[in-house]
C-alpha cells in the first residue's frame, strides 16, 4: 500500500486525487495545498508548493512513497531534482527537461534543430528589434513570451498594431514579469488545435486519449486567453491515423531529442498541436497534465493511474498498456465574474449537494475553499463540471444540465464547449 502526495490545488489535481483514491494500492493521499473538494479524499496541508524543503520534510516524516506534481512552476524550478537528491520518488521531468515548457525559446530551438514539425519564427531579446521585425512580417502572427505566464503568454495578432501592443505589453510593460524578457514571433498556423498527451519513461511512450481545450473566455473562441474554459476527450479530429503520425513524427522524436541532448524526459508530455492541411505541427509543449484537459481525460481511464506513474519512474513503461472507457467526457469550467482579469472571492457555492451524483457527472474543484461550514469561491476558475456520454452531444447535454444546478454570485461559463466536435457529427 502506498502513500501519495499530490502537489497543487486546482481542478487538474482534484481529478488526479479522485483517480488515485480509487486505487486499491493507495493507502492515503496528501495534497499541498489542495482545495475545498480535494480535502474530501486527501489530507490537505498548508505548505507552499515552491517550498521544496518543506515538502521533502513532509514526505520523509509521513513515509510518503510517491509525489505527483500537478502544476508547472515547481517542475520548472527543479522540485524533481531536489527530491531525487534525497532519494525520494517523484513523478515528473527534471529541471533541465522541464525547459520544454519553462522556455518557449528552448522548445522552439529544439524543434527546429531536430526538424520536428512546427511553425517558422524568430527570437528577440531586444524590444526594438521585435518592433522592427513586425514592420515587415506577415499577418496574422503570434507573439509569445518566453517564460511561464499561466497559459496567457501567447497572443494572436491579426494586425501590425496588435503585434506592436503585444510586444510593448510583454517586453516593455512586463505584464508577465521576467517571462517577457525574450519573445518569439511566429507564423500563424491555420487548422484545428488539439492536445495530445503521452507518458514517457525516457525511452518508451504510451499515449493518453486526445483532448481539445477552449482557451478563450467567450463563446466562439472570442476574447482573451484563459487557463482553459473547458475541454472534451477524445477529440474526433485526432483520428487513428493522425494519432499514429503525432507519435511517430512528434512525441517520439522529442523524447529521443531530449535524450540526445543529455536530458531524459520522464513524466507526462503534453503536446499542444495544430492539425493543419500539411499535418500536425507543434504549438507548444507542457511538462505536466493539462488543465482542464485532465478533467475530461482521467474519467475515461480504466487503468489504475498508479501503474503508469510508477512505470515512468522505474523505466518500465513498455510493460504498461492503458485501458479506456468508451464514449466521451466533456468538462465545462465555472469561473468567477471578471476572470481572467480581476475577480472577487468568497462567494458561497450552492447546488452541489442537490446535484445528482453517479457515473455520469463529476465535479472537480479548482478555486474553492471551505470556510465556516460553507464552500466558497477562492479563484478565477472555480469548478470543472465533467459529464459523460456515448456521444459528444450526450456529454454536452449531461454536463450543461448539471452546470444549471450550480450557483454562486457572478458565476460564468462558456455555453459552447464541444462545438467543434458537434459540428463534425
Amino acid at each position: 500500500m502506498s502513500k501519495v502526495l499530490v502537489v497543487g490545488g486546482g481542478g487538474r489535481e482534484h481529478s488526479l486525487v479522485w483517480k488515485l483514491h480509487q486505487s486499491r494500492d493507495v493507502e492515503k493521499i496528501y495534497a499541498v495545498p489542495g482545495n475545498g473538494g480535494i480535502c474530501e479524499a486527501a489530507e490537505c496541508l498548508d505548505i507552499d508548493p515552491m517550498d521544496f524543503e518543506g515538502l521533502a520534510s513532509l514526505v520523509q516524516g509521513q513515509g510518503i512513497d510517491l509525489t505527483v506534481v500537478g502544476s508547472e512552476a515547481p517542475l520548472v524550478a527543479g522540485i524533481v531534482d531536489e527530491f531525487e537528491k534525497k532519494g525520494l520518488r517523484i513523478f515528473g521531468p527534471g529541471k533541465a527537461a522541464a525547459r520544454l515548457e519553462g522556455s518557449k525559446v528552448f522548445c522552439k530551438e529544439l524543434l527546429w534543430k531536430y526538424d520536428i514539425p512546427t511553425g517558422r519564427g524568430e527570437v528577440f531579446e531586444e524590444r526594438q528589434d521585435a518592433l522592427d521585425f513586425v514592420k515587415g512580417c506577415d499577418f496574422p502572427c503570434v507573439v509569445k513570451a518566453d517564460g511561464l505566464a499561466a497559459g496567457k503568454g501567447v497572443i494572436i495578432c491579426r494586425y501590425r498594431e496588435e503585434a506592436r501592443e503585444a510586444i510593448e505589453n510583454i517586453m516593455g510593460r512586463r505584464i508577465f514579469g521576467d517571462a517577457g524578457r525574450t519573445v518569439i514571433i511566429e507564423e500563424f498556423l491555420e487548422g484545428e488545435e488539439v492536445s495530445c498527451l503521452a507518458f514517457s519513461d525516457g525511452e518508451e511512450v504510451v499515449p493518453l486519449l486526445s483532448a481539445q481545450d477552449h482557451k478563450a473566455i467567450f463563446d466562439g473562441d472570442k476574447g482573451p486567453n484563459t487557463g482553459g474554459m473547458g475541454a472534451y476527450s477524445p477529440a474526433p479530429v485526432v483520428t487513428a491515423e493522425i494519432e499514429a503520425e503525432v507519435m511517430r513524427e512528434i512525441i517520439l522524436p522529442v523524447i529521443k531529442a531530449m535524450a540526445e541532448e543529455g536530458t531524459k524526459y520522464r513524466g507526462v508530455l503534453y503536446a499542444g498541436l495544430m492539425i493543419t492541411d500539411k499535418g500536425p505541427k507543434v504549438l507548444e509543449f507542457n511538462v505536466r497534465f493539462g488543465d482542464p484537459e485532465t478533467q475530461a481525460i482521467i474519467p475515461l481511464l480504466k487503468t489504475d493511474l498508479l501503474l503508469p506513474l510508477n512505470a515512468c519512474i522505474d523505466g518500465t513503461l513498455g510493460e504498461i498498456s492503458l485501458e479506456w472507457n468508451e464514449g466521451t467526457a466533456l468538462c465545462v469550467v465555472l469561473a468567477s465574474r471578471g476572470y481572467p482579469g480581476r475577480y472577487e472571492r468568497g462567494k458561497e457555492i450552492r447546488g452541489l449537494e442537490e446535484l445528482s451524483s453517479g457515473k455520469e457527472v463529476y465535479v472537480f474543484h479548482a478555486g474553492t475553499v471551505r470556510r465556516d461550514g460553507s464552500l466558497v469561491t477562492n479563484g478565477g476558475r472555480v469548478l470543472g463540471v465533467t459529464g459523460m456520454g456515448n456521444s459528444i452531444k450526450e456529454a454536452i447535454d449531461t454536463t450543461y444540465r448539471a452546470v444549471g444546478e450550480i450557483q454562486f454570485d457572478g458565476v460564468y461559463c462558456r455555453r459552447d464547449i464541444g462545438f467543434r466536435a458537434l459540428n463534425r457529427n
